[in-house]
């Protein structure tokens, strides 16, 4: 089984790195954007539909014929709904979306600021409060400077296009996980309004990054899809 991996806002392809030694039995596969990692020649994208269709071309490239999961942190998961959405509307839909450090579509924080608009002094600012930036980056100043502009133009991704995923259903699982240090958690059902499927949710300890504490935990959460697919291939993935 593959396992599409779609990084959080100024994330790259080694995003997900502390993950893989635990992902034991899928074909571990994460994604990049434009304009970091491996991609940094390339152009940053600062357009939604652009991203998803990026995301997509990449997955129908990697393709193996086997059945896949899509799972995305914070921006990778509101990115992730709706590339699950193309995918299925292509006929090759994922067994299951599995979404982390993020509350869906529609949900906005208290602070209803358009981070991408800001100077460079308060979008830090910003960033910082929002605990949106993994620590290795926000105690290294060069490096948080190399990543303000990819953080920028991925703000604006999302800023630009607010909740342009409203109406959309998906036909197979969600499954959603939040820190409950993280100002929405207490939305995280909201989920359940895109999907036609089965919906379920878990909230672990931890803020925004919850995940780096626990790796173990969330890549069981992938195996566990591989185990139940081998008992019941023909249904879809229920967490």
């Amino acid at each position: 089984m593959q396992l599409f991996l779609l990084h959080f806002a100024g994330g790259n392809v080694f995003s997900f790195e502390f993950l893989r030694k635990e992902s034991t039995n899928v074909d571990f596969i994460p994604l990049e954007l434009p304009g970091r990692g491996k991609r940094h020649r390339e152009n940053l994208i600062k357009n939604k539909d652009e991203a998803i269709a990026d995301y997509c071309s990449q997955i129908k490239s990697l393709r193996n014929g086997e059945p896949y999961i899509i799972y995305g942190h914070s921006m990778g998961a509101t990115l992730g709904l709706s590339v699950a959405v193309q995918m299925e509307s292509a006929g090759d839909g994922p067994q299951s979306l599995i979404v982390s450090g993020n509350a869906g579509p529609g949900i906005k924080k208290s602070k209803d600021i358009v981070h991408h608009q800001l100077d460079d002094l308060n979008f830090k600012k910003e960033l910082l409060s929002l605990g949106s930036i993994p620590e290795g980056i926000s105690e290294n100043e060069e490096l948080f400077d190399y990543f303000l502009p990819i953080m920028r133009a991925d703000f604006e991704c999302l800023e630009k296009s607010f909740f342009s995923e409203k109406g959309l259903k998906l036909n197979i699982p969600i499954h959603a996980l939040m820190g409950a240090g993280e100002e929405t958690s207490n939305q995280i059902e909201n989920w359940k309004n895109f999907t036609n499927h089965t919906f379920t949710s878990e909230i672990w300890d931890g803020n925004h990054f919850f995940i780096y504490k626990n790796a173990a935990a969330l890549a069981h959460i992938f195996t566990s899809a591989v185990q139940k697919y081998l008992i019941h291939p023909n249904r879809n993935y229920y967490v």
